[in-house]
């Protein structure tokens, strides 16, 4: 764990238990140059290795999602570990994260909290009861996110393949949560083509049996789909590096935080795919939390984002998500730098 911190320069990491609520959290701290660490709080089964390298990985993801929306936030994440099969009514719930509150009151403001996997904003609102700490309650953020999620999928496709138009493109959307139906929901209502897969079959197939029926497929089988983009909208790492090269997509964009394995962006970049990282183009529901603007004003910040990426990558002959990465760390390195200046 301290190795990983170091790697990816990680501030703190803090282990919260309270067996009354059955709390058991992992906070991370990646970066605070540019102001508190949002975080967004995940609640799902996990074995606690698991949990701990999911709690770096995001944390690092939200510092270059802010940096790179323009937000004066840094990076964190809170990651919430729920025993398998377990039910929490709503006692259970609020005792739940008023207990996860108290911990990030103890915080002192260094991070914030937010929704993401299983966690609504009626959790939220139970931890700002507890903490000041806390953004978002008010924001539909799956829907938000989705939005943008297409907005960027339009902004890709005019750079990369020749119009922002996606009617009859093939989009293959891995993960039919709340994200992954609303984004099929805006890819439908345009005409395109999508195909559909879940780790969960029934997901895909009540979805499809509602919208027309759409193409559903095993989730495995749709790394073999001929598509135009690979939408991952899953829980993380859902792109193994043995999926790459059965890819046949041209581009990725989802919903999904760091939806390719460990080493796979490598892999991506050498099979020719255009990978539009996370941090860009799922940024429209942190966008709103964070500063208030309407739903469409912050998918079109996600859309000029993407579109000045993917044109920046092509005029200088590079992979995406590295010239997406280079945008975010110059702001945070160019912002963090005014601090030294003093004037306080």
């Amino acid at each position: 764990m301290f190795e990983q911190m170091q790697a990816r320069g990680h501030e703190s990491i803090t282990l919260a238990h309270h067996a009354p609520s059955g709390l058991r959290a992992i906070l991370a701290v990646h970066s605070t140059v540019l102001g508190p660490a949002i975080a967004g709080c995940r609640l799902m089964p996990y074995d606690e290795e698991d949990a701990v390298s999911d709690a770096l990985y995001l944390s690092e993801s939200l510092t270059l999602k802010a940096a790179l929306a323009g937000l004066n936030l840094g990076g964190g994440a809170c990651v919430l570990i729920e025993p398998p099969g377990e039910e929490r009514d709503t006692h259970g719930r609020e005792a739940l994260f008023r207990a996860l509150g108290r911990q990030v009151r103890l915080l002192g403001g260094r991070l914030v909290l937010t929704e993401d996997v299983g966690v609504a904003g009626t959790d939220i609102a139970f931890a700002a009861q507890e903490t000041t700490h806390t953004l978002g309650m008010n924001t539909d953020t799956p829907a938000v996110t989705a939005y943008g999620v297409y907005r960027g999928m339009k902004a890709a496709a005019r750079v990369h393949l020749g119009s922002e138009s996606l009617r009859g493109v093939r989009v293959a959307v891995l993960g039919m949560g709340s994200v992954g139906r609303a984004l099929c929901t805006h890819l439908l209502r345009e005409g395109a083509r999508i195909t559909i897969a879940d780790r969960r079959p029934e997901k895909a197939r009540e979805f499809a049996e509602d919208h027309g029926n759409p193409t559903v497929v095993d989730a495995d089988a749709i790394f073999d789909v001929p598509s135009d983009i690979f939408s991952p909208c899953g829980f993380g790492r859902s792109i193994r590096r043995a999926d790459i090269p059965r890819l046949q997509a041209r581009i990725i964009a989802g919903g999904e935080h760091f939806p390719i394995s460990h080493g796979g962006e490598d892999l991506v970049k050498e099979a020719g795919i255009v990978y539009v990282p996370d941090f860009v183009v799922n940024a429209a529901g942190l966008i709103a939390a964070a500063s208030g603007v309407a739903p469409e004003e912050a998918a079109e910040r996600v859309y000029a984002n993407v579109a000045n990426v993917c044109a920046e990558a092509v005029r200088h002959h590079r992979a995406t998500h590295e010239v997406a990465r280079d945008f975010a760390l110059r702001r945070i390195r160019l912002i963090g730098s005014l601090s030294h200046m003093g004037g306080d």
